[in-house]
């Protein structure tokens, strides 16, 4: 049966379980106190470091932080290290009262909004226990990029909703979710009056009509109509995001839920300019002297509606000369790895990635850099050798940048466009060193050595002097899932690992 979250959503996965999946039921119930630490460390960080309103300063002790509500009480917690992924919260006290349930402190804090999240970090916990508890002990080294993404299962590494999944019934997380490995019936939707941009894939056409690959969950919640069979795929890191059998394309399809912040259509935005922006990105991408790839957006379509579109793109493995023993690995995945062990390592990694992206910035592109977005191409011996860029749908493209190194901008309009120099140094700085980088780091320590020994090789910029001696800047996730009346993102600004040294947790 499906559900929608509850705040009992713990037990309302366990009772699905049992039907569905009753092998699974002790596994689940082993791993739930592992995920609520995990979702509560992540929200610790948010109180910590975001800009909330209703707290009115910080305190710290020889056992911790304090911080001091506005009416009054007083939540404390360790230490919170804004770049660490490991999960050192689990336990944090609301006037002496201790809490390790990440939703009853939510609700309990008695925010505008708060029920709503409260909700979503029970579901959250829920999957992460229902991910975590369906892994093999054994799991083989991957081949495919894809199989790469299938180990990543705990989500995104500083959200407190890295696995909320609401709408998404315990058996349909296992049928779609990429970390429990399925094998996904992608449908395909008859539509009239579609837009194409590119060349629309035969395999997607049937007598003269295009059709619109279309997620299951998307038909069934969503659209409520009949779809044809179409083909068996992979999903992706993103869910929605599914890879094509043998070596396929990469299909993005519509999914209308909300899954981590964002509701995931695509719009009709996007589907306009994917020509445009893909062909831009490509020269864009020579100019890196072969240390890039963007792959390609082959086609895209929609319906004139965000519930009704897909994206076809290249498999970063285009990019990658597997006879020769290289693999292409998502940046988030970096942490199922050894290689993060290695300082070394993980400062020629640092050291490529901002070699790359600042020489882009510069140039007048700032890429979303996180971790689903980036990939790495590893030798055989796991030495990193160059990037692949995917997904250009939030990438930023400064006019302004590209006429001064006499660059033609391309002709776009729209919210992809912008010369603001905080907005693009945002863009960059927020995904790819506080976001891809610290992930792969593992602490605000270690992102801090690999920053030292990186950095001196760079060209000196306005950017790179930035990044060196400015507040780091990251996405105010919970503080925007608490706003959902307002549009847009909201920032928060960390402390540079560079110059302030983290506390100890």
């Amino acid at each position: 049966m499906h559900r929608l979250p509850s705040p009992e959503a713990e037990a309302a996965l366990a009772d699905e379980l049992a039907v569905v999946r009753p092998d699974l039921a002790s596994p689940y119930a082993d791993a739930l106190p592992g995920a609520r630490a995990a979702v509560l460390t992540r929200l610790w960080r948010a109180l910590v470091h975001e800009p909330l309103p209703w707290i009115a300063r910080q305190e710290p002790g020889r056992d911790g932080l304090t911080l001091h509500l506005t009416d009054g009480r007083r939540l404390h917690g360790p230490y919170a290290d804004p770049y660490a992924t490991d999960a050192y919260a689990t336990e944090v006290r609301l006037d002496g009262r201790p809490y390790d349930r990440p939703a009853r402190l939510t609700k309990d804090l008695t925010l505008p909004h708060g029920p709503a999240f409260a909700a979503e970090l029970d579901h959250s916990v829920a999957s992460l226990a229902l991910s975590r508890a369906n892994q093999p002990p054994d799991a083989p080294e991957p081949v495919e990029s894809r199989e790469w993404e299938q180990r990543v299962v705990d989500g995104h590494p500083f959200h407190p909703n890295c696995r909320s999944r609401p709408g998404f019934s315990a058996a349909e997380q296992l049928a779609f979710s990429p970390e429990h490995r399925p094998v996904v019936p992608l449908g395909l939707a008859e539509a009239d009056d579609c837009l194409v941009v590119g060349d629309w894939p035969e395999r997607f056409r049937a007598g003269g009509r295009v059709l619109i690959p279309v997620h299951p969950w998307q038909a069934d919640h969503v659209l409520k109509c009949p779809v044809r069979d179409g083909v068996p795929a992979h999903p992706l890191m993103s869910l929605r995001t599914l890879a094509l059998p043998d070596g396929g394309p990469h299909v993005k399809t519509a999914l209308s839920a909300r899954l981590t912040s964002s509701v995931r259509d695509i719009s009709v935005y996007s589907i306009e300019t994917s020509a445009t922006v893909s062909a831009f990105m490509a020269g864009i991408s020579a100019r890196t002297d072969g240390l890039l790839h963007v792959t390609r957006t082959l086609g895209a379509v929609t319906s004139g509606s965000p519930d009704l579109a897909a994206v076809v793109r290249e498999s970063p493995e285009v990019y990658v000369d597997a006879g020769s023993g290289e693999r292409v690995v998502p940046v988030a995945a970096l942490a199922t790895t050894a290689l993060p062990q290695s300082p070394s390592w993980l400062a020629d990694f640092t050291r490529l990635a901002l070699t790359v992206c600042l020489r882009l910035l510069d140039l007048g592109v700032a890429l979303e850099a996180h971790g689903q977005n980036l990939l790495v191409v590893l030798s055989p011996t796991g030495a990193p050798l160059r990037l692949v860029y995917r997904d250009l749908a939030d990438i930023r493209v400064s006019p302004a940048r590209l006429a001064h190194h006499g660059i033609a901008p391309p002709e776009l309009t729209g919210r992809i466009v912008t010369d603001d120099v905080t907005a693009l140094r945002r863009k960059l700085f927020g995904s790819l060193v506080a976001g891809g980088l610290a992930a792969v780091a593992g602490s605000g320590g270690a992102l801090r050595t690999a920053l030292e020994a990186a950095t001196p090789h760079l060209t000196r910029t306005p950017d790179l002097v930035a990044l060196l001696e400015e507040p780091l800047p990251t996405k105010a996730l919970t503080l925007m899932r608490l706003s959902p009346d307002r549009p847009g993102d909201i920032w928060a600004a960390l402390d540079n690992p560079l110059r302030t040294a983290p506390e100890p947790h």
